[in-house]
């Protein structure tokens, strides 16, 4: 698969599905810019006991090696200030962008189209040439700001995908709870997968 996606993480907690998305895109064959806040290594200490290079090269070397990439051009890690990335243009935008995890700030800022770094700067651009842009926000509750935050997103266009996993599919672990939010997304990207059973199908997850 030759799509191109720009993922983002950001200091909101869930980065496990962040993690696992990265992984299914990448094993998909698909092409992968990816942006990582500060605040996201923080959370990848406090929720996955991992503690992840500041420097982009590096924590794309990281990821390559983690996922078996061999081809860099496959996954590149852009810092908050590489203002010539790809994404960073409507004449080079890709085939969609996600942040997973969303903070509520960030989902405000782009909210206000603030383009104030590359991750703004990118899902402007996704908002303004109309392709896919999903945001995957952080735990609940919400306030009234950030439901109306949210609202005028959706009005834009975005997908608001926030991650609650159903049951019906009857998890076994976490990492069942996390693949089904993670098949969501890939569903909106239009990226196939086999993390889980479709409803009406009777065949096993994978």
């Amino acid at each position: 698969m030759n799509k191109t996606f720009t993922l983002a993480f950001t200091g909101a907690s869930g980065l496990p599905y962040g993690l696992r998305l990265l992984e299914c895109l990448l094993a998909a064959g698909c092409r992968v810019h990816l942006v990582c806040t500060q605040a996201a290594q923080i959370v990848a200490r406090q929720e996955l006991g991992e503690t992840w290079p500041s420097r982009p090269a590096e924590m794309a070397t990281l990821f390559r090696e983690r996922f078996g990439v061999d081809d860099a051009e496959r996954l590149q890690v852009w810092g908050l200030q590489e203002w010539f990335a790809p994404m960073a243009s409507g004449s080079n935008p890709g085939d969609g962008m996600v942040v997973c995890p969303c903070t509520m700030g960030c989902m405000a800022a782009i909210a206000a189209g603030l383009s104030e770094n590359l991750l703004e700067r990118a899902a402007d651009v996704m908002i303004k040439e109309g392709k896919k842009l999903i945001l995957v926000p952080r735990e609940t509750p919400f306030s009234a700001i950030h439901l109306e935050n949210m609202l005028k997103l959706s009005r834009a266009g975005v997908v608001i995908l926030p991650p609650n996993p159903g049951f019906y599919h009857r998890p076994q672990s976490v990492a069942d709870l996390v693949d089904f939010v993670v098949a969501r997304i890939l569903d909106q990207l239009g990226v196939p997968h086999a993390l889980m059973a479709r409803w009406g199908d009777s065949s096993e997850p994978v």
